[in-house]
């Protein structure tokens, strides 16, 4: 019911679109005080100069202005005050907008790489040319069943960042070309993720020049990984072909994907030279 000529706490929630529960927050934070509470029913009522005040909030929360900054601006309101707040404001808009769209370009490309690794043709040895890429590496021992190590290689990889990197799907374990030429594939000694191009990485980066590979997809993980490393290198020495950097293995679907051992595909690329 109003009360001389105020309007009662839920009409007001209904005239303005916000919940009851954002006005007594608001009164507690001294945003919007009540014309009127009542001493016996604690019920808050609020009259025009609180109706003006609720629509410059609502204004200012619609183009995502942080309370605290609105707040400041109520208890000291000028235009040179507003123009500044709604200057930051945009600046924080363009920021966002960025960031929006280099997640989108993220996306895109794990949906491409997906449907590659879906589409892979299993078992056969290929032999392709990859183009340069950017590499934040850790040369680490790593026995291939060991996932805790593989984990905490990702983290260490990580900890000089200022925000956790978005490594899914590019994440690999290599052996170096004196493993590879001895046949020792375990354990992996180097820990490699492969950097998007707008990624700024702290830690160390490793630029891969344009590099002729052999490589092969399987079913399966790191664990299954050794006969394959076999069937490279016995396919590099019947065509005379020399390893020339460290193997690049990564698995394009695992758990981290789906429960189902029947999808999970592994590659492994071994640069190499004639």
């Amino acid at each position: 019911m109003r009360r001389d000529g105020l309007f009662p706490i839920g009409e007001v929630s209904r005239l303005f679109h916000i919940s009851v529960g954002s006005l007594r927050y608001y009164d507690r934070e001294g945003l919007v005080r009540p014309e009127y509470t009542d001493p016996c029913t604690g019920y808050r009522y609020y009259g025009a100069r609180q109706f003006e005040r609720l629509n410059t909030i609502r204004y200012l929360r619609a183009l995502d202005m942080p309370l605290d900054e609105i707040a400041a601006f109520l208890d000291n309101r000028n235009l040179n005050g507003i123009r500044e707040s709604l200057c930051r404001q945009r600046e924080e808009v363009q920021r966002r907008q960025r960031e929006l769209s280099r997640i989108e370009r993220k996306i895109g490309r794990r949906l491409e790489q997906l449907w590659d690794a879906v589409h892979s043709e299993l078992e056969v040895i290929r032999l392709e040319e990859h183009p340069p890429a950017r590499l934040a590496y850790l040369e680490r021992e790593l026995p291939a069943q060991d996932v805790g190590a593989l984990e905490y290689s990702i983290r260490l990889l990580e900890e000089e960042e200022d925000s956790t990197a978005v490594f899914l799907g590019k994440v690999g374990v290599g052996l170096s070309a004196d493993r590879l030429e001895k046949r020792q594939f375990t354990p992996y000694n180097v820990v490699f993720v492969i950097l998007d191009e707008e990624d700024s990485f702290k830690g160390p980066v490793m630029e891969i020049p344009r590099e002729l590979c052999i490589k092969v997809r399987f079913k399966g993980v790191h664990e299954q990984a050794s006969g394959y490393y076999e069937r490279l290198l016995d396919y590099a020495k019947d065509h005379r072909f020399r390893v020339s950097g460290f193997s690049k293995e990564i698995t394009m679907i695992d758990y981290g994907l789906t429960n189902n051992p029947e999808e999970f595909v592994t590659e492994i690329a071994i640069p190499v030279v004639k």
